[in-house]
């Protein structure tokens, strides 16, 4: 079952009274950098990627700066992050891509960011949505979940419910409606113990199992 647009609307407008400034809690320096924490933050908490990165981008911040450094000194300053072998080759490669194809720019088309190695749907919206302006949905667990619980979607994937929150959400509130349902599933609609009680959308969500 789904809420209509009426109680999406209300959802939206109640999330964004109580969770203030909505934003990515990524720490970068450009797009680039931006592009390259996303890819870093994969099975990974934005504290620990900042907490890594935080000192990496104060000397390399440009396509450039990481293919010079190649693939083992990258894996190096990354591998207190899960699953630093993989990232450090992605991040190497969508470099080089980044360098030779698009004069080191950070692409602001859809399909051009999932082009790039390590990028999937996920990080080019979030991308997409921090670094242009995009109104775009990103999908993470917390989105996933929120979504599912409250009533914006019933999807089974990803993709299905970034289709069904663009559908139903108002375009006027796409821009921030990422981060505010992000921030709320990370803090109030947690995978266990939600704080239903105190939560500010509790009226209108439908998840069956509230806490009260």
């Amino acid at each position: 079952m789904l809420i209509n647009k009426n109680r999406a609307l209300q959802l939206i407008k109640l999330l964004d009274k109580s969770i203030k400034n909505p934003k990515t809690s990524l720490k970068y320096r450009n797009r680039f950098t931006l592009l390259t924490s996303v890819v870093l933050s994969a099975q990974c908490t934005d504290v620990n990627v900042n907490n890594v990165t935080k000192n990496i981008y104060k000397k390399y911040y440009t396509p450039k700066h990481f293919v010079n450094l190649g693939i083992n000194k990258i894996r190096n300053l990354i591998k207190s992050i899960g699953l630093f072998n993989n990232k450090a080759k992605n991040i190497f490669f969508l470099s080089k891509i980044l360098l030779e194809k698009y004069q080191s720019k950070v692409p602001n088309k859809f399909e051009d960011l999932i082009s790039l190695p390590g990028v999937g749907r996920k990080t080019a919206n979030v991308v997409l949505n921090a670094a242009f302006n995009e109104p775009t949905i990103a999908v993470d667990t917390h989105v996933f979940r929120v979504a599912n619980r409250t009533g914006l979607s019933n999807g089974k994937n990803p993709e299905t419910v970034e289709k069904q929150l663009l559908k139903i959400l108002p375009a006027k509130h796409l821009k921030k409606a990422h981060h505010l349902i992000l921030l709320h599933g990370r803090y109030i609609c947690k995978a266990r113990n939600p704080l239903c009680k105190t939560c500010i959308i509790n009226k209108i969500c439908l998840y069956k199992e509230k806490y009260e």
